[in-house]
């Protein structure tokens, strides 16, 4: 969860120069602030969009092995069809980004942000054996709480990181940085969904 958090706070397609782009042109590094903020708060609805169904799902128990390989198999096809094809989705363009929570939502959506913790996730609340026959209202309150740590864990380290990349360009290197020394990590991204997508898979099948 962290990992992944660090990883999407450094990736400037997760929104934050523009955050260094608010904090600019308002001469403001409250401006900066709040803007990452609303970058966070997208981020983490797209997460627990994703997540917080697993978590409310009653036959975990009974299906978290077909869960967890459909999930993998998911996550493999979205970083496969990123791969080929490179580049926010047109539909993104019409989200001004002036809505950053809408746009840090509908970004994280479309690069599979959340979708990348789902195996995770799974895994960290994998029901033994022996406790298939508690309530499912029980399991589903366990899993929900599951999901909101992980969003909330996953968004913390993502906003640290971001806000730290945002902050440095902001204050010290300046845009032409960004623009002249910043390397794309859209299929880094893509690929890295596909790692941890075939990693799921021989955690399932092996572990």
């Amino acid at each position: 969860m962290l990992a992944s958090g660090l990883y999407h706070g450094i990736n400037p397609a997760m929104g934050w120069p523009l955050a260094v782009s608010n904090g600019l042109l308002a001469h403001s590094s409250r401006a900066l602030l709040a803007a990452l903020g609303y970058l966070a708060f997208g981020h983490a609805l797209a997460v627990l969009a994703v997540t917080l169904p697993f978590g409310m799902l009653a036959a975990l128990v009974a299906w978290q092995a077909q869960i967890r390989i459909g999930a993998s198999v998911l996550l493999i096809g979205c970083g496969i069809v990123l791969l080929l094809r490179r580049g926010h989705p047109r539909a993104l363009v019409r989200i001004a980004p002036s809505r950053l929570a809408l746009w840090s939502f509908a970004v994280a959506i479309a690069h599979g942000a959340g979708l990348m913790l789902v195996p995770i996730y799974l895994g960290l609340c994998r029901a033994e054996t022996d406790l298939g026959h508690q309530a499912a209202a029980t399991l589903a309150s366990a899993n929900l709480g599951m999901a909101l740590l992980v969003s909330v864990i996953h968004t913390l380290a993502m906003f640290a990181v971001g806000g730290a990349m945002a902050w440095l360009v902001y204050r010290y290197l300046g845009l032409k940085f960004v623009s002249r020394s910043w390397f794309n990590l859209e299929a880094v991204w893509a690929a890295s969904l596909i790692l941890v997508g075939m990693l799921a898979l021989a955690l399932e099948a092996f572990g």
